[in-house]
């Protein structure tokens, strides 16, 4: 005799399922369509590692159709995005982007051989308009955010090389004219900031990486701190804040075409 499942197991494994293809989709894009393929096949976390490295694999030939391309995930022309960001399918930019980031890290690598420039978070592979959390603007593959470089504590540099695991909300101090708000994504981070290691922002190839951008005519704004542009001695119009509302960043350099 087969003992039939309560209702509300058979409700809470529904929850659970809807719950993990939202998640897996906000994060992903296509994380959701492999854990629906897992569901037909046990053990359901080797199916979906299974399921969701396949779609991994044919994603970028697919993204062709929507103008997208992978950003480099292994090192080229001094430049790879950070590993997380490229097993979580979020490394998708226009060919122009792409070409135009790795035309700035090659700059400053000639300026300062041995740099490396790491790439965060830029867009999903298809579709425009949906949003990459936590981000506002990364819906469209016409954005991309890049690391600092950092020296130690003996101010020499450290060859790709971040403050924190996921290359954000290491905030560099300085002042700021912006007053607390609701809503807002401008998060201080307060407990996070005394686990990160002491490495100082490395001002000169940042500021290189900067003017590079600046030159390219593919690039139409950068987001940066306004403490952070007086601090390298910055300025142009192409530089602009955020605003108070937005992420902070003087963690980050944001690029957009």
């Amino acid at each position: 005799m087969t003992i039939p499942i309560p209702r509300w197991r058979r409700a809470g494994r529904a929850i659970l399922h809807v719950s993990a293809f939202v998640i897996l989709t906000l994060l992903t894009q296509v994380g959701g369509l492999a854990w629906l393929a897992a569901l037909a096949v046990r053990p359901r976390i080797v199916s979906f590692a299974g399921a969701y490295l396949a779609l991994w694999l044919i994603t970028p030939f697919a993204a062709a159709a929507f103008g997208r391309v992978p950003m480099p995930c292994s090192d080229e022309a001094g430049l790879r995005t950070k590993a997380i960001y490229c097993a979580l399918n979020r490394h998708y930019v226009t060919p122009d982007l792409r070409h135009a980031a790795i035309q700035a890290a090659q700059t400053v690598a000639e300026t300062f051989p041995g740099t490396h420039t790491i790439a965060l978070d830029a867009g999903f592979p298809f579709l425009d308009g949906m949003p990459l959390l936590p981000h506002l603007s990364h819906d469209d593959g016409r954005k991309l955010d890049l690391a600092f470089y950092y020296t130690d504590p003996a101010s020499q540099y450290l060859p790709g090389q971040t403050r924190s695991p996921l290359g954000y909300w290491a905030f560099e101090t300085g002042p700021s004219t912006c007053t607390r708000q609701f809503p807002t994504l401008r998060w201080n981070m307060d407990l996070l900031q005394p686990l990160w290691p002491d490495r100082p922002l490395e001002g000169a190839r940042t500021t290189a990486l900067v003017q590079a951008l600046i030159a390219d005519p593919r690039i139409g704004k950068i987001l940066i701190e306004p403490h952070l542009e007086t601090r390298l001695g910055l300025g142009h119009s192409k530089l602009r804040f955020q605003g108070c509302r937005a992420a902070r960043h003087d963690d980050h350099i944001h690029i957009q075409l």
